[in-house]
């Protein structure tokens, strides 16, 4: 008979260094889109990422990882450039 401590522990990450096994983003409802015009290269939006879902392209510039990004909007109310905003998902 098995008993609750026999089960395996779900929808928590149980080994350290193992979320990015997972696609955690796909529940999002929005995403964040920039305006590489305005985009001066800061990297705050990088930093206050909770996710680490924004990554950096070969010119300079941020770019976000949609497989874990889970549109709190953090980086776009921390850009002071104001060169990401929040859009609707769409499917």
């Amino acid at each position: 008979m098995l008993r609750w401590q026999d089960f395996t522990l779900g929808g928590i990450v149980t080994k350290p260094g193992s979320a990015s096994e997972y696609r955690t983003g796909d529940w999002r409802s929005q995403r964040p889109i920039w305006d590489y015009e305005k985009c001066i290269k800061c990297g705050l939006c990088y930093i206050y990422c909770p996710d680490s879902a924004i990554e950096w392209r070969d010119d300079g510039y941020p770019q976000n990882n949609l497989y874990y990004c889970k549109g709190c909007g953090i980086c776009a109310y921390e850009c002071w450039p104001s060169a990401i905003h929040m859009a609707e998902e769409v499917e």
